[in-house]
Order: structure tokens, then sequence, then C-alpha cells
């Protein structure tokens, strides 16, 4: 039934017309995630540059439909636009998580290259699937959560590791632990439980989650910053008016131009709120630090092999810059 009701309401959307429409727009994240409230205000700017004739109805969570199939259903019509993380779609075509090979963009300002480098290359791939992508926003950099501080890579081996994507799996078994798949809603019962030992992600996704109730340790190896992307149904998108396709167009570069800013604010406040928790916040060693870039060259190298035209553009753009 929830199925059926999506689909009819997506049918509507896709037909256009006049009247005032709302467009349900499922995302992975939970309402304290600045993602969300990010998608928030993007969808009340477009309610208010639209006079309430295109409303975005946000359905945070996974309550609409699971993370794995966002990006389908936004695909196949079912809902006119979603968010997911980016890098997921690694599978297809490595163009698409360039952004999550491990120590190539560490920074702000190299992400900000890196996408700039990524965009017009994903926006081709998208459309081959009548997906246009609005905005993207990363998170901050990546770092390790651990019991127990972890001065060298071979201290990961035979941990369960939480990965989230391709690359992180690759990693995982890279430094000899094993990965586990877990989406973010589901860390805490996956460390209680015994399901993982350890894990690399933000320290949004961190604090969220309340790691210092399972961990007491984050290493700032500012591995990588992911993004998660925000794209549109081309059709839905063109049967807007073009009014409407300029109010959306606008508070989606509202939308990036703010969230970059919230990621860089909400990297510091979070690190903070572990701190602040009780959570030993420590610097890689020097032998931790030379461990994971081998492991981050290494694969570099063998995405390089494995890599289409498409991808290798990506990585030759960015590194010219």
């Amino acid at each position: 039934m929830r199925h059926f009701a999506i689909t009819l309401a997506a049918a509507i959307g896709l037909a256009g017309g006049a009247q005032a429409q709302t467009w349900d727009m499922p995302t992975p994240y939970g309402d304290t995630t600045f993602h969300t409230i990010n998608i928030r205000d993007f969808a009340k700017d477009v309610s208010g540059a639209t006079d309430g004739k295109l409303e975005v109805a946000v359905h945070s969570a996974g309550s609409l439909f699971p993370h794995s199939e966002i990006k389908n259903a936004v695909r196949s019509g079912q809902v006119p636009i979603g968010e997911f993380f980016l890098s997921t779609l690694a599978n297809e075509d490595l163009a698409f998580g360039v952004d999550s090979q491990p120590f190539l963009a560490t920074s702000y300002e190299q992400a900000a290259k890196l996408w700039a480098a990524q965009k017009p290359v994903i926006t081709e791939l998208l459309a081959k699937q009548g997906l246009m992508p609005l905005f993207s926003v990363p998170w901050p950099a990546q770092g390790l959560y651990t019991n127990g501080e972890i001065k060298t890579v071979d201290d990961l081996a035979g941990l369960r590791f939480r990965a989230y994507n391709p690359a992180l799996e690759e990693f995982a078994m890279m430094a000899k632990a094993a990965p586990v798949q877990v989406e973010a809603s589901d860390i805490a019962q996956a460390f209680t439980t015994g399901q993982v030992q350890a894990m690399i992600t933000s320290p949004s996704t961190g604090a969220n989650s309340k790691a210092w109730d399972f961990v007491d340790t984050y290493t700032k190896i500012d591995a990588w910053l992911p993004k998660n992307i925000v794209v549109v149904n081309k059709r839905a998108f063109d049967r807007l008016s073009a009014d409407e396709q300029s109010a959306v167009m606008a508070a989606a570069a509202k939308a990036e131009t703010r969230g970059w800013e919230m990621s860089k604010k909400e990297a510091a406040d979070k690190i903070a709120a572990m701190q602040e928790n009780g959570m030993h916040i420590v610097d890689p060693s020097p032998e931790l630090e030379a461990g994971l870039q081998k492991i981050g060259d290494e694969m570099l190298v063998k995405w390089k092999e494995k890599a289409l035209p498409d991808a290798m553009s990506v990585l030759q753009a960015y590194q010219a810059n």
C-alpha cells in the first residue's frame, strides 16, 4: 500500500500541471544530522520561492525507502527526488567513488577541487539513468573509532570493521580487518552486540551515534571527505514550470554552499562533543600515518587499474589542479 501511494503521487508529479504538488523526498540519515537539517532548509526555500506551488516533503532516516533503494526509487519515478551517499554507486562506475579513496582529498579545499573535477562526469553518468544532480555536500573528514589507541596498522588486524562502501571494504581487508556492512542508524546496536569493533566515519556520525557509549578513542586520521548527493528525476524536473525549475536550482545552489559551511562547523563541534563525553581525541602516530598512507597508495594503484576512462578523467582533472 505504501509503494502504491508513493507511485501514484509520483505519477501525479511526473504528469505536471499548474496545481500545487508535493515531492516526497527520502533521505537516509536522521533529523539531527546536518545533511538532513540542510535538506529541510532546501525544502523551505523551494516552497517559499514557488509560493507553495512545489512542496518537498522530507522523509528522513530511511523511513520511506532504505538507503540502498533511494537512487533506484528516484530513477524509476517512485519518488521525484532523493538523497544518498554518493560512493555507494562506485560499483556502477568508479567515478562515483573517487571521493572515498583514502588520503586522496583530506581537506575541504581539496574536497572542493575534487568535486569540481567529479561533477561534470557524474552528471553525464546520472543523465544516462534519467537523473540529474542538484547538490552535493561532504561529510567531515573521516576518523578512526576504537577501544584503545591504535598505534600501527597491525593493531587493526582481526577487528570486525564497519564498512559503508566498496572502498572501505577494500581498506579494511588490506588492513587485515574483517569488513561488516552496517548502516549509520544501526551503528550503536552493531557495537553493542559485537557485530563490529571499530569503524572509520565522520565526527558527525560518531557523535550522533553516541560513540562514547561503545568506544573510547577517536584518532584524527582525516582519511577522506565523502559526499552525499541529492538527485532529481529528470522527467519530474522537466515537468516543472520554468519559474519552478529556477527556484529548485537556486535553492540547490544555496543548499550546497550552506551545506559545505555546515560541514566545516560540524567537524569542530562534534569532535568537541565526543571529548566532552569522555572520549580520547588523539592524533595518529607517525607509524600509523605511514601505514595508512601506504594502504591508500596501494588502493589508488588498484583503482587506476580498474577505472574506466570517465573515472580516470576525474582523477586526472583533480591532480592537474
